[in-house]
């Protein structure tokens, strides 16, 4: 397994090492030298070939050493950095032969006279981080010695890697068995995938291609995490690794996390000075379970990676090809994640007469998901994240490691804080999440209820059509007079505010009279669908006890079982209309929190529940939508939604109080994609709100688009290739969200390219919007979890359970005060802009732990 990750087409496994040389260098002293190590570290001059499927390795006599020579210096001066980079990158990417040796080579740059760029690239096969640090020592010693006419003053290597690697194969059997045995045990089971949230969807097979990028910590942090480590009896390492643990825990939700971790593998004396691969990745599952502080974390973390250590001479590789994982292309055998401190004091490399820098190469490459090595240089602590960039954008891994910097500082100040409630965010971040996203105060008219910004209408247009259905017409003044008739027969029948009226009627005028008749009467509709099951209506009359019941004369055979006072709206209309035609004043001081409707939603349980919406969230809900989508007064919303779902109040209401015509199908139309379109292309529509499976009726009935329409999509999640069907189809097209019990929508989003997951917007007026963990902690942009809505949508509860309004509808930490927010149950993450994305449904049996999530 071992070669065959490290093939010579691939350029992940090359080490570089770019220093920059200020002064009089000799080149020929240098190449001198790296010859000299070349010839003394046999490893480097290793073969490998296959042989009847078997691997073998041949050491090469040594031939010298080139040291190509490129002179930049005809380049202007500010270009030759620049230039000195891209060709030491190249050099670090250009693959080996490892049929071939040598596995080391040599690039020497020429800024100027006295300014040299020299890049050493080794294959990781021959060499491992430590050798790196043995090579620039040897090369430093070599230098001052050849440069002085003096010999090597190396001493000679009592072994070579290949004594080495002979040992290791006959060590002793019962010793390797045992450790076997122990890996096998501790890596049992199906072992989970780290599911990090990612900016790209995981392709199939998983690239090289990867950034690395340093992040700076401050020196106090790492001293005070050093001393808290002494005082926990743990090492520096056990409390970075337990800190890294909690952040991937944060990010996933898992409980059960594998992370690789390098250990230098040179226990024995002899192999302290040898070049060559030494190093083992250790596999560390921790868990996670069980909600701990992170000090018990600690100790956990403590006792994988002392066992761990323990059990460290079973190479990775052997691990892969007894325990034989399951093979991914798109993932690396048992962990994703990468973690190392490197605390070991790094020598500068001093050559005679020469000053030395740092000369940074960005080779672009990396063999995981994720790497964090966390590095104590002469200048400073830092953490080097390296990072896929098939999976990941460098400003998500720039917040991720805010986040795990957020984490130390957390740990020291509470380490007996359970890990799930450690602060997370950055202030800043925090505020945007909280606030400056959920900016959305906006003024308008609470003192009106829904009727009253209809009748204002009515009294600019009076002549208007207002509503438009099966060729009849009617307009704002009439309607406003039938329902003001209505609404004072309803009165006469002692309702008024918070009574509940049922409407159980076919869609027509008449329900449209019906609806504007009972809010101004001051009481609250429940929709009654006569398309519904006999059982279910009969339940919802039951459980809101409604004493009054608006229907048509047609229905009255197939009511279902009802105690209320019923009124056939056709068949009494002489009686009714005999009232006075005016508008009504209420008949007591109005109240916002007033009740607005009753609908029923089908419940995760079978059980309906009724929702009750307020005039306060109706109003704050159609005066946003007002602006966004948008509609005026000359527009035709065709209307197609039952009146049983909640967003049928947009169809019917928001064209009412702004001026619009609405042209009202029936049932049946509305199910029939053929007679849908002849009336979507004969009555002229500008705006047809749908859910998904009507707009795919209307594209398989072969509508080919209304260059005026406005498509409003919602009510179910909008896949990527729905949304290239429509987008040629229509003048605009919005992604709306939003459960019954925040009043309809409360995300909406302007598509303009139908690419992957669609979002689903930025909250309406007057609307927050949190993204939580199971402790309802704000999570990071690009992280998942649930939804909570709070602000003026937030509907006054379930009617009669009053336990699951408690469950659902809770105090919104971050406004305080009354202040309520609605639990979705839905998985959703913040977008950098600050937009959403639906994920699908939590299950909530599980403490929305454990899921797996998966974009495309």
């Amino acid at each position: 397994w071992f070669l065959e990750q490290m093939n010579p087409d691939s350029a992940a496994y090359n080490i570089a090492m770019a220093v920059q040389l200020n002064g009089p260098l000799n080149l020929d002293v240098l190449q001198r030298s790296l010859n000299e190590i070349v010839q003394r570290h046999e490893v480097l001059r290793t073969a490998f070939v296959v042989t009847n499927d078997q691997a073998g390795q041949v050491v090469m006599p040594h031939a010298p050493l080139p040291l190509p020579l490129v002179d930049l210096q005809h380049l202007p001066a500010a270009e030759r950095t620049a230039e000195a980079k891209r060709l030491g990158t190249q050099a670090a990417l250009r693959p080996f032969d490892l049929s071939r040796g040598p596995l080391l080579r040599a690039l020497a740059l020429r800024l100027d006279p006295e300014r040299h760029v020299v890049v050493v690239v080794v294959h990781h096969i021959a060499a491992d981080g430590w050798s790196i640090g043995i090579l620039t020592r040897d090369l430093a010693q070599l230098y001052a010695a050849f440069a002085a006419g003096r010999p090597s003053p190396l001493p000679p290597l009592s072994i070579q890697y290949a004594d080495y690697a002979y040992w290791q194969r006959q060590s002793a059997q019962s010793e390797r068995q045992g450790q076997l045995a122990y890996w096998a045990r501790r890596l049992a089971g199906p072992l989970p995938s780290l599911d990090l949230p990612t900016d790209h969807p995981r392709p199939p097979v998983l690239s090289t291609r990867g950034r690395r990028r340093p992040f700076p910590l401050d020196r106090v942090l790492m001293d005070e995490l050093e001393q808290f480590s002494r005082r926990e009896g743990v090492t520096l390492y056990m409390t970075l690794l337990a800190a890294f643990n909690t952040l991937l825990y944060r990010y996933t939700r898992q409980e059960d996390i594998l992370v690789g971790s390098p250990v230098a593998g040179r226990q024995q004396s002899e192999t302290e000075n040898l070049v060559g691969f030494f190093i083992n990745n250790l596999v560390l599952r921790t868990d996670l379970s069980g909600d701990p502080s992170f000090r018990d974390l600690l100790q956990r973390v403590r006792a994988v990676t002392l066992e761990a250590f323990d059990n460290q001479h079973v190479s990775f590789d052997k691990l892969v090809e007894v325990l034989q994982p399951e093979r991914d292309l798109s993932r690396p055998p048992f962990f994703q994640v990468l973690f190392s401190l490197q605390n070991m004091k790094v020598e500068d490399l001093t050559l005679e007469g020469v000053i030395m820098e740092t000369f940074r190469l960005d080779t672009d490459t990396t063999r995981f998901d994720l790497t964090l090595e966390i590095w104590d240089r002469p200048q400073g602590w830092l953490i080097d994240a390296e990072f896929c960039t098939d999976l990941f954008e460098e400003a998500t891994i720039q917040r991720m490691m805010g986040h795990y910097v957020t984490l130390l500082h957390a740990i020291l100040a509470d380490p007996d804080c359970a890990i799930a409630a450690l602060p997370l965010l950055t202030p800043t971040e925090r505020r945007q999440l909280l606030h400056g996203w959920n900016a959305t105060q906006k003024e308008y008219p609470r003192h009106l209820p829904v009727h009253r910004l209809f009748e204002a209408q009515a009294a600019a247009q009076p002549g208007a059509t207002a509503v438009a259905c099966a060729g009849a017409r009617i307009s704002y003044g009439d309607l406003n007079s039938r329902a003001n008739q209505l609404a004072r027969h309803l009165r006469s029948l002692d309702a008024g505010a918070e009574t509940l009226v049922g409407i159980y009627m076919d869609r027509s005028i008449d329900m449209i009279v019906a609806l504007l008749a009972v809010h101004k009467a001051g009481g609250a509709y429940l929709p009654l669908d006569p398309a519904f099951p006999n059982e279910r209506l009969a339940f919802m009359l039951a459980d809101s006890q409604t004493q009054l019941l608006l229907a048509q004369a047609h229905l009255e055979e197939q009511l279902p079982p009802h105690q209320a006072h019923v009124i056939y709206i056709d068949r009494n209309w002489p009686q009714i209309a005999a009232e006075d035609a005016a508008n009504l004043a209420d008949e007591v001081p109005y109240d916002p929190e007033r009740l607005a409707y009753l609908l029923y939603t089908s419940g995760s349980t079978g059980r309906p529940k009724g929702v009750q919406v307020s005039q306060r969230a109706l109003v704050n809900f159609l005066l946003s939508m007002q602006e966004a989508p948008g509609l005026r007064c000359e527009d035709i919303l065709l209307s197609v939604t039952t009146l049983s779902f909640d967003i049928a109040g947009l169809e019917i209401f928001l064209p009412l109080i702004t001026g619009a015509q609405i042209e009202l199908v029936s049932h049946a139309v509305a199910a029939d994609g053929a007679a849908l379109l002849a009336v979507l292309q004969s009555c002229g529509a500008t705006a047809m709100q749908a859910t998904p499976a009507t707009w795919r009726l209307l594209i398989s009935a072969g509508w080919n688009g209304s260059p005026q329409l406005k498509i409003l999509c919602g009510g179910e999640a909008m896949p990527g290739e729905l949304a290239a069907q429509l987008l040629p189809r229509c003048a605009e097209l919005w992604n709306m969200y939003g459960p019954t019990e925040t009043t309809i929508w409360s995300t909406v989003y302007l598509v303009k390219t139908a690419d992957g997951i669609m979002p689903i917007g930025r909250p309406i007026a007057n609307t927050q919007v949190y993204i939580l963990d199971s402790a309802q902690q704000p999570l990071p942009v690009g992280v998942a979890g649930e939804l909570y809505i709070g602000g003026d949508g937030v509907a006054r509860g379930y009617l009669n359970r009053p336990e699951l309004t408690a469950e659902k509808f809770v105090s919104d930490p971050f406004v305080g005060g009354s202040a309520r927010m609605y639990r979705t149950g839905d998985l959703a993450r913040y977008r950098p802009d600050g937009n959403l994305d639906f994920l699908g449904r939590i299950d909530h049996q599980v403490k929305i732990r454990g899921y797996r999530i998966e974009l495309g």
